[in-house]
């Protein structure tokens, strides 16, 4: 140990010894300065257990922690004295505040003492600079450790320098997040954001943002519960512009629990939200609108979002914000009319939702950013009067354009909204001239089973106009495809779809042909067992066909 570490050390337990002996004379406040008494007797032993680290002369933290200590502990000798006489020079109330300060730093302290013991930074060795070990990841293990307890240890311009450094280390990859987190940062950060310093909470808001971005770690963040969402939603209310775009940010991670999104409902965030997606800054208003979008998938809070006006500022937001706001608030309104609510429907579309819509998907930055347009047209489709508007808006060519790209997300959208539209003959006669027949067929070959059923979906309603059926023909492919879906393997596919395709066509002896040779009795006996619907009936309409065959023959 170095000497003048020596020195500190020893004058702590010498200002111990000549408070002890003091107290005992004081005459005013003597129940006060008994439990301060108390305090100071645990105050030798752990000091003792700090000095026993080899490196406790070399760390930082634990020389400002005694020094600190020393000087907690002169101002409370002087204090003592001055408490021998029952006239207090400074006053009653001066010297009773005094003396609570006192007992409350040396409080602080033992606490510290235990944390820096129990933190293991003590045997990490020397600075995380001149540090020796085995490997990176060892290194900002070290370093995360030191940084975390220094956050909870010594005066604001520690912590606050101890924070730029965290916030540092967390930016320079998902790894060093990994495992600051597994090193415990995150209470630390959650306790920093109800700090009086505004400069250290939104410090503390940012740093968990960045811990919100990964998302094997979610669950840490989730697990601190209201505690955390009710400070972010403070965030929300006063905090700067910086520091509510990455409160968003984090609250988009800790929305996907039907719990926490009453949580936020029930606590007045859906205004606070909204707001910022009125007058907030552009990348605040995107994450906000991300956080609605989230929000509106639970039924429980949908009527916060009408109470609070929410269509008008979300079609205000997807005409007027960036692209990523457009898109985020889209979805949120595709979100929001996802229920039977035909009046919220009709409402989207009286303030301007269709127009907007428009406008959006024609300039659109790529076809991934329109999967959310799509899932709103298809939601919005399903009430007859606006699905009259979208086919007079010429959103079937629209939809017909994107049934070919390359996202499957979007195609899946697309073929649902196909569905939705094709609610008539006339207008299911319009889709198949349109020319979504054969890339909805193509979908059948796709690998996610969802896009399969979407596309089934779809024609089985489009090959209730007998024209569309002799599009569906032209390809065989379409009819193998289809016969493929009827395998039982094929599971969380409804086999009505692919029954009602092939049932259209089944009068065809050239295709009846091409079902048997495809397996369709095999797979239809199976599902005749298995009492799917339909399935009983197209196998006897394909058998009927067989013996009229052999008839012809004879």
């Amino acid at each position: 140990m170095k000497l003048q570490d020596n020195q500190d050390l020893q004058l702590s337990n010498q200002l111990i010894s000549s408070l002890m002996e003091e107290i005992p004379h004081v005459q005013s406040f003597k129940g006060k300065w008994a439990l301060i008494r108390t305090k100071l007797g645990d105050l030798p032993t752990h000091l003792k257990d700090l000095s026993d680290f080899p490196n406790f002369s070399s760390n930082p933290l634990s020389l400002e922690l005694v020094r600190s200590i020393s000087q907690t502990l002169t101002d409370a000798l002087s204090l003592a004295r001055n408490c021998r006489h029952a006239n207090l020079s400074a006053g009653k109330l001066r010297t009773q505040s005094d003396i609570d300060a006192i007992a409350a730093k040396l409080h602080q302290h033992i606490q510290d003492c235990d944390l820096l013991l129990r933190s293991g930074v003590l045997q990490d060795g020397v600075p995380v600079s001149s540090v020796t070990v085995s490997s990176k990841r060892e290194t900002i293990r070290v370093e995360a450790r030191n940084l975390i307890t220094r956050l909870q240890i010594g005066n604001p311009e520690s912590k606050s320098a101890a924070m730029d450094s965290l916030l540092g280390l967390l930016q320079e990859d998902d790894k060093n997040v990994l495992i600051a987190v597994a090193q415990g940062v995150v209470p630390v950060l959650v306790r920093l954001l109800d700090s009086s310093c505004l400069d250290m909470k939104e410090k503390a808001v940012s740093a968990i943002s960045r811990v919100s971005m990964v998302d094997s770690i979610k669950h840490v963040l989730v697990a601190e519960g209201v505690l955390l969402l009710n400070h972010l939603l403070r965030v929300l209310e006063s905090g700067s512009g910086f520091a509510k775009e990455k409160a968003c940010i984090s609250l988009q991670a800790l929305t996907f629990s039907k719990e926490n999104a009453i949580a936020i409902g029930s606590r007045g965030g859906i205004s606070s939200l909204l707001e910022i997606c009125h007058a907030g800054t552009p990348g605040s208003q995107a994450v906000a609108a991300g956080v609605l979008r989230n929000l509106a998938r639970f039924p429980e809070i949908r009527q916060n979002f009408i109470e609070e006006n929410a269509v008008s500022v979300l079609i205000g937001l997807s005409s007027s914000g960036t692209a990523m706001a457009q898109e985020k608030s889209i979805g949120c309104l595709g979100n929001l009319v996802s229920a039977d609510d035909q009046t919220l429907k009709l409402l989207v579309a009286r303030e301007g939702g269709i127009e907007c819509l428009k406008n959006y998907w024609d300039a659109a930055p790529s076809v991934q950013s329109l999967e959310d347009a799509v899932g709103l047209l298809t939601k919005m489709a399903s009430s007859r009067p606006i699905a009259e508007a979208l086919v007079s808006e010429g959103f079937i060519p629209r939809l017909v354009a994107v049934l070919s790209c390359g996202v499957s997300g979007v195609r899946i959208a697309a073929a649902r909204a196909v569905y939705e539209l094709g609610f008539c003959n006339k207008k299911k006669k319009e889709l198949g001239e349109s020319g979504c027949i054969p890339p909805l067929v193509k979908m059948l070959e796709a690998k996610a089973v969802e896009e399969k059923e979407a596309a089934a979906k779809a024609l089985s309603w489009l090959m209730l106009y007998v024209g569309n059926t002799r599009v569906f023909r032209k390809d065989e492919r379409g009819i193998l495809n289809t016969v493929q879906l009827l395998d039982p393997s094929i599971i969380n596919l409804d086999k009505r779809y692919p029954i009602s395709i092939l049932a259209s066509i089944v009068q065809s002896n050239r295709y009846r042909k091409l079902m048997v040779a495809a397996g369709a009795s095999a797979y239809l006996q199976k599902l005749t067992e298995m009492e799917i619907d339909g399935a009983k009936k197209l196998l006897e309409s394909i058998g009927r066909g067989k013996l009229w065959g052999v008839f012809a023959r004879t």
